[in-house]
């Protein structure tokens, strides 16, 4: 008698449930990227703002960058610049990459994390909820 009351119960909370609709949004909005070439050259226009939005440094970010275009790349100010010819897609393609391998949370999707290096392996700690996960494992 007990386990059909409790039955009762679990699925009134299930249709409870079913009802609610759940809405995922990103706590921040990434900008898409706004380059322009000069000769051969690549220029990241709006290349400072991510570090700052992402919370990275913009060594790590920038070797990031320069490492999955295959090509070399400098400062200039807040700009960065990149030898040979590459579209904004391409650039928005690795924005995506490094947010899912250095920046969110692999157990709880959250932005709120801190990039560390031990030795020659880098972590991810969350600051929402405690874990500590190795970067670039994703």
């Amino acid at each position: 008698m007990k386990d059909d009351s409790y039955k009762e119960l679990l699925t009134r909370i299930e249709d409870q449930l079913s009802k609610v609709e759940v809405k995922k949004t990103d706590r921040i909005e990434i900008p898409k990227a706004e380059t322009f070439w000069i000769g051969q050259k690549t220029f990241f226009r709006n290349f400072s703002i991510y570090p700052k939005l992402l919370r990275r440094t913009t060594e790590h970010f920038m070797m990031f960058l320069s490492k999955e275009l295959a090509t070399s790349a400098s400062l200039d100010g807040d700009r960065a610049i990149f030898i040979g010819r590459k579209t904004p897609d391409s650039f928005d393609f690795i924005l995506k990459r490094y947010i899912r391998q250095y920046v969110v949370c692999t157990v709880c999707d959250s932005y709120d994390t801190s990039l560390d290096k031990v030795k020659r392996l880098y972590f991810i700690n969350c600051e929402a909820c405690g874990a500590k996960t190795t970067a670039g494992s994703r």
